[in-house]
């Protein structure tokens, strides 16, 4: 049993920051890739940022320059500091996860539940 706990987001004013977490717990042999993807209302799902068990960070060019993403590969959770924060950045934010569990020793991608950021202008 594998569950990403995602915590952090909430109620912004343009150019303020938010900072998200996400720990992931259960039978976790490795964490490969961790990552934040968003949907706001009436649009599909996108990647925020994501970053592998080597430190590689990935960006939205939405938001590069804006966000950091990191990661504690101690206690497999993943950050995104997001700063100067925008209106149009107001979505639900869900982590994301490719673990390789135990006993399987085999790949899955799992999702948190969500937290809402919303940014007032």
């Amino acid at each position: 049993q594998v569950q990403l706990e995602e915590s952090g987001g909430g109620l912004q004013q343009a150019g303020g920051s938010l900072r998200l977490s996400c720990a992931a717990s259960g039978s976790i042999f490795s964490v490969p890739a961790m990552g934040w993807y968003r949907q706001a209302p009436g649009k599909q799902r996108e990647l925020v940022a994501s970053i592998t068990t080597g430190g590689t960070a990935t960006y939205s060019g939405d938001v590069r320059g804006r966000f950091t993403i990191s990661r504690d590969s101690a206690k497999n959770t993943v950050y995104l500091q997001m700063n100067s924060l925008k209106p149009e950045d107001t979505a639900v934010y869900y982590c994301n996860a490719r673990l390789i569990v135990r006993p399987e020793y085999k790949m899955y991608e799992y999702w948190g539940q969500g937290t809402q950021v919303t940014v007032s202008s």
